[in-house]
């Protein structure tokens, strides 16, 4: 009997570290960005590369493993992975008007996005939480944005930026919520990686950027952030859901703006004014309320 108790307590456990780690690997985004001699998109390209490359031999077991393979399910992650693309890649050009701290937090405005997309295209009804959440969130979005616009004009161009990447990020978010359905993790992550490394390849075109002739530290950059932020962040957030109920990850998940806001602060020297303290605060608060009426939304329903 002590064995059988233990195990589940062991798995929790693991689950939550694995959340930890999935924020905090999460959170390096926007540093690893900032700390390459590149321009973001071109850093989001190999990021998307070079993860797809590991992944690779694990995705082809999984294919060989599966005697029938339905193309039509692939047409999902494909646009999952353009969706993912384009808001890594839009989100990597913001980082050069605002700070980490800020594109992060308005990059997760996704949440609202998500719920509205919900309503949409599948027919789902919001509560009364999801509007004051909705409501809380653009007053906070809208305080960081604003006082960026006073201070420095380039910075609030970055916030509003930054927001619409969150809108690709529900895109990512709701396809995926279709393309689980049929297709296993890895996978699905796989062909999304492989479609976002192709998108980001386009986007880096129409930009003009060079993606060869960076130095060493660049490269190192590169590598560290597809396997910390794109590896590593994927597949600890896998796990965690595989033992913990998706609402308390994706409210944990919240967490992700202000480790990138602590750690900014020594490794950027980026401090936040009190206003936008405030503002980020609120935002966050309201993308909780958001969350949870989701997901007490769909408890219900079900």
């Amino acid at each position: 009997m002590q064995i059988q108790t233990s195990k589940p307590s062991r798995q929790k456990i693991l689950a939550y570290a694995a959340l930890g780690i999935c924020i905090l690997a999460l959170s390096t985004s926007a540093i690893f960005i900032k700390y390459a001699d590149a321009p973001g998109p071109v850093t989001g390209f190999y990021r998307m590369v070079i993860a797809a490359t590991i992944l690779t031999p694990f995705a082809v077991y999984r294919l060989n493993k599966r005697k029938t393979i339905n193309r039509k399910n692939f047409y999902i992650p494909i646009a999952g992975g353009i969706f993912s693309g384009l808001d890594l890649g839009i989100w990597a050009i913001a980082l050069g008007y605002t700070t980490a701290a800020n594109a992060t937090i308005l990059g997760n405005t996704a949440p609202l996005w998500v719920a509205l997309g919900a309503m949409v295209f599948f027919r789902e009804r919001l509560m009364k939480r999801f509007w004051v959440g909705m409501i809380l969130a653009m007053s906070g979005a809208a305080l960081i944005i604003g006082m960026d616009f006073l201070l420095h004009p380039r910075l609030g161009l970055g916030d509003t930026i930054a927001i619409v990447t969150g809108m690709f990020y529900a895109g990512y978010y709701l396809t995926t919520e279709l393309g689980r359905r049929t297709i296993d993790a890895v996978t699905y992550i796989w062909v999304v990686f492989v479609s976002a490394s192709f998108t980001l390849f386009i986007l880096n075109l129409l930009l003009g950027h060079s993606l060869t002739g960076y130095d060493q530290k660049t490269i190192v950059v590169f590598f560290a952030t597809a396997i910390i932020s794109q590896l590593i962040g994927y597949l600890m957030s896998s796990y965690s859901l595989g033992h913990l109920p998706a609402s308390v990850v994706s409210v944990t998940m919240i967490g992700q703006p202000i480790v990138t806001a602590i750690i900014a602060i020594p490794l950027l020297g980026e401090m936040p004014v009190p206003s936008q303290i405030l503002g980020g605060f609120i935002a966050l608060a309201g993308i909780y309320l958001v969350n949870v009426s989701h997901e007490k939304k769909a408890n219900d329903s079900g």
